[in-house]
């Protein structure tokens, strides 16, 4: 069955009149008098329009027989092929999904394969795909510098952000990167994400990097069809949010009009190129044949209103510039126009046909962990590898003797930067202040302000720096200031940093070692927002790697371990740092300065490291093993030495990896006493216990299970707090009933 655009195309174009008298224009000549687009790359641009315009009657075609998974077009916006044909092909690209008209355009600048056929692999969701492998359809390609994103509702703003900044800040490191020192990144997205507070954030960010003259070349299109799904954009509203904004250049143009369309476009793109300042390029576009195939969009638009959008199809009105300028005659267009529709469908009668994943292993192999090897040879030999006092002018060590778990953090960074010329650390309050516990303190001094600096308070843009800046070759290290405040933008890690790798088979990495403050029990600084345990968000997230150190001699080899992960393997990471934890000094008495300990390697870069998913044991009890992690590490060890007072001799078992748990080394020292406690200062319900004790389930573990945790609450201000977070009173308990029932 046609579609109606399909055939009001064909009407129209058939009932078009020609020039009188005709002539046929040279290839250089305007399409239209004023205008940069030429005859030559007017047709050009009507290709790949005619081809995304198939692409998604073809989608529908297969989408009917049942071969086909993915519907969303990008018809009525086929103007975007304006915005390609205005950069260059080697200029980062992170696209809307209705930007058909564009990769086909920039396909064809570079040229090799064929871009049609990837489209359709992406639709039946064949494992040819070559760019996600058969898991999702998805406009990317590594050799046209598309990045690609999934189902983008803002998301992928602040990345483009943060890939707009990594240009000019890898230039000033001295570091390559993927993109040449003058391209400029491009954004595109729809009306109704700009109304997203993701990409409030984002355009926000952008606007204020450059009132602040930060080097930011960024060419963010909004294609406006007026409509998000059933709900309106009020007419006007796009250009009144963001014209005449500072910090902001605007652009527009009808995006339904070839010729406008590549004007306003060329001088965006010109004017981002040579002022290195972000620019907002409005097209105003029509949106045909509803959001997706499943949409009856009739249950909410008139019949008039429907109308009114298809007679402003921007395939209309390239013919017509081809028609009226005498480039073609009607019946050229339609023999175009049908030798296109019968090319798709030729493919698309292919790829149907072509095997699909067929097991979770193939589904899942992007999500392998770090190959310890490579992990191992990555902090051994790190690239560049040079002392402290050669990086840093000879400054000596801040600090000698024995750490607190901050200084031991602090001093791994410092050594960070010294080893990777890439790497940059950055957050709220980082490089002046050194961080609100002061773990970053001195670094900004030593590395200077290009490596180490605040940021927007705004942990979107925290974080969507570190994806712009690891997908450009960068090694981010951002601070979240405190685990709740993840919260506000945790999206970044999981849709965007956690599925780079997964939709574009490892093609694209995401290289970031995000540092996170978090937990409970820190004296005097109160309330939920300081003190939060919720980390079942981090490890629900699939292929992440979440490491939570205690004790200092741990912390910085898993920060070293964390650090080679992302730069040899693209690891995304999150190191959870205990706040409670930063500058203890004793463990059982005071003045006993239990808690501290040595740093490994003074002086440069220490070799020793721990291996993600390995845990460490802290005793050799024969009676118990408590399985904790954070806090209750120092609790659980505290709660030991009383317990052996009892005649009871326990062992403690620091899981220190909490995604992936070290499973192996879990089993075995549970097996060596047959009783496990598992110590969780996270919540009951979606904490870490839950996931310990089925792993344990799992492997087949026979012996006695309890488990003592914090309550399913939000933490309270002052000395309240120790009702809801697990005390070593209970831990204590819990111990001793566990044996004794066990027995």
């Amino acid at each position: 069955m046609a579609e109606p655009i399909d055939e009001q195309f064909i009407e129209s174009v058939g009932a078009m009149a020609s020039p009188t008298p005709w002539r046929s224009p040279a290839p250089t000549e305007p399409v239209r008098e004023g205008s940069v687009l030429t005859v030559a790359r007017c047709l050009e641009l009507f290709d790949a329009q005619l081809g995304s315009r198939h692409l998604d009657l073809a989608a529908r075609v297969l989408q009917a027989g049942g071969a086909g998974f993915y519907t969303i077009g990008s018809s009525g916006h086929e103007g975007n092929a304006a915005v390609a044909g205005a950069l260059r092909p080697t200029d980062p690209a992170l696209l809307h999904y209705r930007s058909g008209g564009f990769f086909l355009e920039r396909a064809r600048q570079v040229g090799g394969g064929d871009p049609l056929r990837d489209v359709l692999l992406g639709v039946v969701a064949a494992a040819a795909d070559p760019i996600s492998g058969g898991r999702h359809k998805v406009f990317g390609r590594h050799d046209l510098a598309v990045i690609p994103q999934t189902s983008t509702i803002a998301s992928h703003l602040p990345r483009a952000v943060g890939v707009a900044f990594a240009i000019g800040r890898a230039r000033r490191l001295g570091v390559d990167t993927p993109w040449p020192a003058d391209a400029v990144a491009v954004c595109s997205f729809g009306d109704a994400s700009a109304n997203h507070s993701t990409a409030v954030g984002a355009i926000n960010a952008a606007a204020l990097g450059a009132y602040e003259g930060l080097p930011l070349p960024l060419l963010l299109v909004c294609e406006d069809n007026g409509i998000g799904v059933s709900v309106p954009t009020p007419g006007g509203w796009i250009e009144s949010a963001y014209s005449g904004r500072v910090g902001l250049e605007y652009f527009a143009a009808d995006g339904c009009d070839l010729a406008a369309a590549v004007d306003a476009a060329t001088r965006a793109a010109h004017w981002v190129r040579e002022h290195r300042r972000p620019a907002f390029l409005h097209l105003r576009t029509v949106r045909l044949m509803g959001h997706a195939g499943s949409d009856v969009e009739s249950a909410y638009r008139s019949p008039a209103v429907i109308a009114a959008e298809q007679r402003r199809d921007p395939l209309l009105g390239t013919a017509r510039l081809l028609v009226e300028s005498g480039a073609l005659a009607p019946a050229e267009v339609l023999a175009r126009y049908r030798r296109k529709r019968d090319d798709v469908l030729a493919l698309a009668r292919e790829v149907a046909l072509l095997p699909r994943l067929t097991t979770a292993d193939a589904v899942m192999s992007p999500l392998r962990g770090p190959d310890p090897g490579s992990v191992s040879a990555g902090v051994d030999k790190p690239a560049g590898t040079r002392s402290r006092a050669q990086v840093f002018d000879g400054a000596l060590p801040e600090y000698a003797g024995r750490l607190t778990l901050a200084q031991s953090i602090n001093r791994a960074l410092l050594d960070t930067l010294a080893a990777y010329q890439e790497a940059m650390v950055f957050g709220e309050d980082v490089a002046r202040k050194g961080g609100v516990y002061g773990v970053t303190r001195g670094l900004a001094n030593r590395a200077g302000t290009a490596r180490v600096f605040d940021t927007p308070l705004d942990e979107q843009t925290v974080l969507g720096l570190a994806l712009g800046a690891g997908v450009s070759g960068l090694l981010p290290i951002p601070e979240i200031q405190y685990l709740a405040y993840l919260h506000n933008a945790e999206d970044q890690i999981r849709g965007e940093a956690a599925t780079l790798g997964f939709f574009s088979s490892g093609r694209y990495r995401n290289p970031m070692v995000v540092r996170v403050a978090g937990y409970g029990y820190q004296k005097g600084f109160g309330g939920h927002f300081h003190n939060d345990d919720a980390v079942a968000v981090l490890r629900d997230i699939p292929g992440l790697v979440l490491a939570s150190p205690a004790r200092p001699e741990d912390a910085a080899p898993m920060l070293r371990t964390c650090v080679a992960a992302a730069k040899t393997e693209g690891a995304v990471c999150v190191f959870l740092e205990p706040i409670a934890l930063y500058h203890e000094r004793d463990l059982h008495e005071p003045g006993d300065e239990g808690w501290l300990a040595p740093y490994e390697g003074p002086g440069g870069w220490a070799a020793a490291h721990v291996p993600i998913g390995s845990g460490r044991t802290h005793g050799d009890g024969a009676d118990l093993t408590i399985v904790t992690f954070g806090n209750g590490l120092r609790m659980s060890l505290r709660v030991a030495r009383r317990l052996r007072t009892r005649g009871l001799d326990a062992r403690v078992f620091d899981l220190r990896w909490l995604a992936p748990l070290p499973v192996a080394d879990l089993l075995r020292e549970a097996r060596v006493t047959g009783r496990v406690l598992v110590v969780d200062e996270t919540r009951r319900s979606g904490g870490v216990s839950e996931g310990v004790i089925a792993a344990l389930v799992d492997s087949g573990f026979e012996g006695a299970i309890a488990r003592v945790t914090s309550e399913d609450s939000f933490v309270p201000l002052g000395e309240a707090a120790r009702l809801v977070l697990v005390s070593e009173e209970q831990i204590e308990a819990a111990a001793v009933g566990l044996v004794g029932r066990s027995r």
